[in-house]
């Protein structure tokens, strides 16, 4: 498809990126939004907790959200489109993916970009309810390369997925690894580390044979994070091979599903190879949108309705 023009035009305060993505990460704040979590038993003998909202009246719509790294279905990126969502006749299965909902998932392993057998699953629970006939995926940051894998890598999507919106994908995860890694985003790539790795520590004394506490000490970076445990965990050679492997970037020209990119040109955390212009040009499916402003998931809008939230409504809507 052409490239999607953007309309969009932030607030004069919040132009630059690093205001736009602080804003959005530590400050807004989605009021008035219940939801009630569901337990999901995987086959493995995990399990993961998704947080549902739905319509008073009922809906054969449903949106499934998928939050970034280290998030949660708390995280005002997911309850602000569950809430607009809601408000429109459509329900929303906000998912925690494992370990992220306030309890430490069972196994050593627990997620990561690519892990779209986690999708899957989630997928195939909501189908299985028997009320929806159309399924939306919104994915955001880490949730958005997920989300576009799991569209691009397969033949067999199901009929009920109707429509995908990446926000702010970091389509190239090697590259957007680089640009985490680099002097500009230091605050954020400490941050992110401080909290897998307290996640981590407790698996130390769970599963001794598979990870010491030389290893978990010679942690520096996101990097060697993923080099010590995120492939290891996950069945992968070493960061390398889970950033070649997991990467969306790869699978665009396959997708089938109308998916709709988001990504700003200012986002720090996106390297140019996460850009997927030629790709977008080339698949009919695949709608690329870059507007100038918008940091990192801080497409910040009028009355708390995110750009990025009202033009995922638009989208499946124009369906």
């Amino acid at each position: 498809m052409p490239i999607v023009e953007s309309t969009y035009k932030p607030p004069f305060w919040s132009k630059k990126s690093f205001v736009a993505t602080v804003y959005s990460g530590l400050i807004r704040r989605v009021n008035g939004l219940e939801q009630i979590r569901e337990r999901l038993e995987l086959d493995d003998g995990d399990f993961m907790d998704l947080d549902w909202s739905r319509t008073s009246s009922g809906s054969n719509r449903v949106i499934i959200l998928l939050h970034g790294l280290e998030g949660n279905a708390q995280r005002p990126y997911i309850t602000g489109p569950a809430k607009l969502f809601n408000a429109n006749g459509i329900d929303a299965c906000s998912v925690n993916f494992r370990g992220c909902s306030g309890e430490p998932n069972r196994l050593f392993r627990s997620y990561h970009s690519g892990s779209t057998e986690d999708l899957e699953s989630v997928i195939n629970h909501v189908i299985n309810k028997g009320i929806y006939d159309e399924i939306y995926i919104k994915g955001i940051s880490l949730g958005a390369n997920m989300a576009l894998k799991y569209v691009g890598e397969r033949d067999d999507v199901p009929n009920e997925v109707k429509a995908v919106i990446a926000i702010s994908a970091p389509c190239d995860l090697e590259g957007a690894c680089n640009e985490i890694l680099s002097w500009k985003n230091k605050h954020y790539a400490i941050r992110f580390l401080n909290h897998l790795k307290a996640k981590l520590r407790p698996k130390l004394q769970q599963f001794p044979d598979y990870i010491s506490k030389s290893d978990f000490d010679g942690i520096t970076n996101l990097r060697d994070l993923d080099n010590v445990y995120t492939a290891k965990a996950h069945g992968f050679l070493n960061a390398t091979d889970y950033y070649t492997k997991s990467s969306c970037l790869q699978f665009l020209p396959s997708i089938k599903v109308p998916s709709l990119i988001i990504n700003a040109l200012n986002d720090s955390f996106l390297s140019a190879s996460c850009y997927p212009v030629k790709e977008a040009k080339a698949n009919e499916f695949l709608h690329l949108e870059m507007p100038k402003f918008g940091g990192h998931v801080g497409f910040i809008d009028k009355q708390n309705n995110y750009y990025n939230e009202r033009r995922a409504l638009e989208f499946v809507n124009q369906l």
